[in-house]
């Protein structure tokens, strides 16, 4: 079934650069569906921080400062995604999104016409789905949400019975899945105290819920004008985002698990606070990618690091059955139109928020 209009509206990134990289279209091509593929009337989109790395280039080995949103001076051909494949241009990113199936392919459930669904940000291969090596980000190896119109897989789309709207639902996918990835790897579980770095942003605050929802115990660190809004993510302890001697702050916890997604200069003195035999599980680097290990303190407190960027196919799942059963909430900070995607942006870099950032069509 298809009947879609022949061009929609977008917003496309046309190389690595600077926020003039976008360029606003009236009249891109409408995706048409393959054989297995559905059409979704995108109702919403967040914003995240691959979209900005990927546009900037950081994710490239060229690149060693922190995050900043803006462009570099060399950005390696070969590795500047998430995925660590080169991008092709023009690309439409946006991976968080949220809106109802218009269209399917020959092959595709025409039931799924008419629902509200959610996308999986990892599109996998079909063929052999565990392959890591085989899978792509949404908005990065292939066009995402940015637009009125998207395409995904049948099998990477899971439809959501929720009273949220659009663009709070459209605050859960690439933040909690990640998290919920994080977690898993650490093995998270009710006898762990978690400390949680960075949160107040989208991973931070869903690192909160769903650590707490393992029954561990979280430690929050934030600006202290973020304080409250961290507090409505229910940790039991919420610290400065940068206190003078950490390891001193926390004498009387017992640290097992770090999750980080924000590195930089603090990354010893966050590794300083695991017990013996604590883990660190690790899925960002914006406060910089660069940092220094005393092998030492690795080895003889028997300490277990873990990445973790592809997540398992249950992740997806699961965390759409939370979202159902309201054991997690969002945290949905602004919403733009697509074409401020700019703008909102600007908003997401400046880190003044709690939460996520939403742009809708």
């Amino acid at each position: 079934m298809n009947d879609l209009p022949p061009r929609m509206r977008a917003m496309v990134l046309m190389r690595h650069g600077d926020l003039d990289a976008y360029e606003w279209h009236e009249d891109w091509p409408t995706p048409q569906p393959g054989p297995m593929d559905v059409i979704i009337k995108v109702a919403a989109c967040g914003l995240n921080n691959t979209d900005v790395n990927t546009r900037s280039g950081w994710y490239s080995k060229a690149v060693s400062e922190a995050t900043t949103g803006g462009s570099y001076d060399t950005v390696g051909a070969d590795d500047p995604t998430w995925g660590g494949a080169p991008i092709t241009f023009p690309r439409i990113q946006g991976v968080d999104v949220v809106g109802h199936v218009v269209a399917v392919g020959a092959e595709a459930d025409a039931s799924l016409i008419g629902r509200r669904v959610l996308v999986d940000g990892w599109q996998r291969d079909w063929s052999d789905p565990d392959n890591k090596d085989k899978t792509g980000y949404f908005g990065s190896e292939c066009d995402g949400g940015y637009a009125e119109y998207t395409r995904a897989d049948m099998r990477d789309v899971a439809p959501i019975s929720s009273d949220l709207s659009d663009a709070e639902l459209a605050t859960f996918q690439c933040s909690y899945s990640t998290a919920e990835g994080m977690l898993a790897r650490a093995n998270v579980g009710p006898d762990d105290t978690v400390l949680v770095p960075g949160a107040s942003g989208g991973v931070g605050g869903a690192l909160i819920q769903l650590a707490k929802r393992r029954g561990a115990r979280v430690i929050a660190m934030a600006s202290e004008a973020k304080h409250a809004d961290v507090a409505r993510m229910g940790p039991d302890r919420i610290l400065p985002r940068a206190p003078d001697d950490l390891h001193a702050t926390l004498k009387d916890e017992r640290i097992t698990v770090v999750a980080d997604v924000v590195g930089g200069d603090q990354w010893p003195a966050l590794i300083d606070t695991l017990e013996r035999g604590g883990r660190y599980t690790i899925s960002g680097a914006i406060a910089g990618p660069m940092v220094t290990l005393d092998l030492r303190t690795l080895y003889l407190r028997d300490l277990t690091f873990t990445g973790s960027t592809v997540i398992p196919q249950q992740v997806f799942h699961d965390l759409v059955g939370y979202i159902e059963r309201g054991e997690v909430k969002p945290m949905l900070a602004a919403t733009y139109k697509l074409e401020q995607l700019r703008e909102a942006q600007v908003a997401f870099i400046a880190k003044k928020h709690t939460g996520n950032i939403v742009v809708t069509p």
